[in-house]
């Protein structure tokens, strides 16, 4: 065996999703961000297109980002659905993450490649993140949704499309003890064909 594979399904395991909110200010190191996107750099992509982008944000830059997507929150909500609790938990991430990075997928200019491949090319760039990130305990959470997808942020990040922004990750180590994950049997997941 090439490999020890009860090092590498427990390393799988272990990866954790965990929320600013519940990290400890304790620094993220360039050198740490450096090996998780050389570990990015080889996810699997179609094509060869490596269409993974990061931009990396700490202090000011990073309380300057947080701030413009509390206000980009407070934009895209309808005014009966905008939550001020919402708007200062976006604002304080600056206060507990050191870093924050910006994914985004940059679509090749032929378009050969369906969008949906060069997306999950994306996606398996933050999963070798996110094991790398585990290596060092920390967790890896990956913010998504309307403030991420807004067409304002994108501009404000200076990324044009057919190019987008497919969500803000925040590395770090957890406040509190290392959580345990919970899983569904796989057994109920998968249909074998022909064994």
């Amino acid at each position: 065996m090439k490999f020890n594979l009860t090092d590498v399904t427990r390393l799988i395991r272990t990866r954790r999703s965990i929320r600013p909110e519940q990290l400890r200010n304790r620094k993220v190191h360039r050198d740490q961000l450096e090996l998780m996107f050389e570990a990015a750099n080889w996810a699997p992509n179609h094509g060869k297109t490596e269409p993974w982008r990061f931009k990396v944000f700490q202090e000011e830059a990073l309380q300057a980002l947080q701030q413009h997507m509390a206000d980009v929150y407070k934009e895209v909500s309808a005014p009966d659905a905008f939550l001020q609790s919402k708007y200062e938990q976006i604002q304080a991430r600056a206060q507990k993450a050191s870093v924050a990075i910006v994914v985004w997928m940059k679509r090749q200019e032929s378009g050969r490649i369906p969008e949906e491949e060069e997306m999950m090319a994306v996606a398996c760039a933050v999963q070798n993140m996110s094991l790398v990130a585990t290596a060092y305990g920390m967790g890896l959470f990956w913010s998504s949704g309307k403030v991420a997808y807004a067409p304002s942020f994108a501009k404000y990040l200076g990324i044009e499309s057919p190019d987008r922004v497919l969500g803000v990750l925040y590395p770090g180590y957890p406040e509190e003890e290392w959580p345990e994950g919970k899983r569904n049997i796989w057994m109920n997941k998968v249909e074998w064909n022909g064994f």
